[in-house]
């Protein structure tokens, strides 16, 4: 009988199942609700606008941060990561790209969204189709980064999955850490503030709230404000004092975006959520147009 792999330091037998729980859980029920959503954009005809691609690309990023959660919930349960150092640096990657990418199309929805409701524009396919292109290519950019030797992927404190290295806190990952959460983090909250607030007074002026202006925004600085704290912190200060299995928390935390998401710009959205029923039900949407902005 073969014995199983030692445990990782710093982490008892029932934290190690209970993160490996929790990452499968949110990789399932992440996993299949973006399905439905994407698949739902494909059979119903109704939903296929370019505003609803950028929700799509939305959902195709969170469910490769499912694929990336439910691999780390796998290695959890062996209680090592079994892919080696070359299996590692994919893993960091997949990570951040599908991270990345979800982040810069949640900017992009709140953008389309201020051009619909603030200045009466409607989004063109050409237009749609560059966004989300450019949203992935740039997240793929900062991505490959690590790969090159600017910043570096290494394990998660549970060693079973791997991530951005900030044990180090050394120039290469300060200078690294400072451009990509300028980029990837303050200018898409940015975007996101200053798209919402305006159509939230717009709302007010009308009167009609068609969905909740600040959600979006929360769910960007909760789910993904953690992490960002703790890297940032690691620029300044050594975090290696805090116990490996509190410094899992924000990458556990990260990980419920692809859930979130779906709630907030599929099933969140009477329209969209109304195509999701047409998919599994047969019974045709009452309204001839759906729009991904009614939320």
């Amino acid at each position: 009988m073969v014995a199983a792999h030692p445990l990782p330091e710093g982490f008892t037998e029932i934290e190690v199942f209970a993160i490996g729980t929790a990452l499968l859980v949110e990789a399932l029920l992440g996993f299949c609700l973006n399905g439905l959503t994407i698949i739902s954009f494909r059979k119903i005809k109704e939903l296929r606008t370019p505003s609803n691609l950028l929700v799509l690309s939305i959902a195709l990023a969170d469910c490769g941060i499912c694929i990336n959660a439910f691999i780390a919930a796998f290695s959890s349960f062996l209680r090592y990561w079994p892919y080696g150092s070359d299996g590692c640096q994919i893993h960091g990657f997949h990570g951040f790209l599908t991270a990345l990418a979800s982040i810069g199309s949640s900017a992009a929805v709140a953008w389309d969204r201020y051009h619909h409701y603030c200045t009466r524009s409607r989004l063109q396919w050409s237009t749609a189709a560059s966004m989300m292109v450019f949203a992935w290519l740039f997240a793929a950019f900062w991505s490959v980064m690590p790969l090159l030797g600017w910043g570096e992927y290494d394990y998660e404190p549970l060693r079973t999955c791997c991530t951005l290295d900030y044990s180090k806190g050394d120039r290469n990952y300060v200078t690294f850490l400072f451009a990509l959460s300028t980029f990837n983090f303050m200018i898409p909250g940015f975007i996101m503030l200053t798209a919402y607030q305006s159509i939230h007074q717009k709302f007010r002026k009308t009167g009609h709230f068609k969905f909740n202006t600040g959600l979006p925004l929360k769910t960007l600085v909760i789910c993904w404000g953690p992490y960002c704290l703790l890297c940032s912190y690691a620029a300044v200060e050594n975090v290696m004092f805090i116990p490996p299995k509190y410094r899992m928390i924000p990458a556990l935390i990260a990980k419920t975006v692809p859930t979130v998401d779906a709630f907030v710009y599929a099933l969140g959205n009477e329209n969209y959520r109304g195509g999701i029923w047409q998919f599994l039900t047969g019974q045709k949407i009452e309204k001839a147009e759906v729009d991904n902005k009614t939320k």
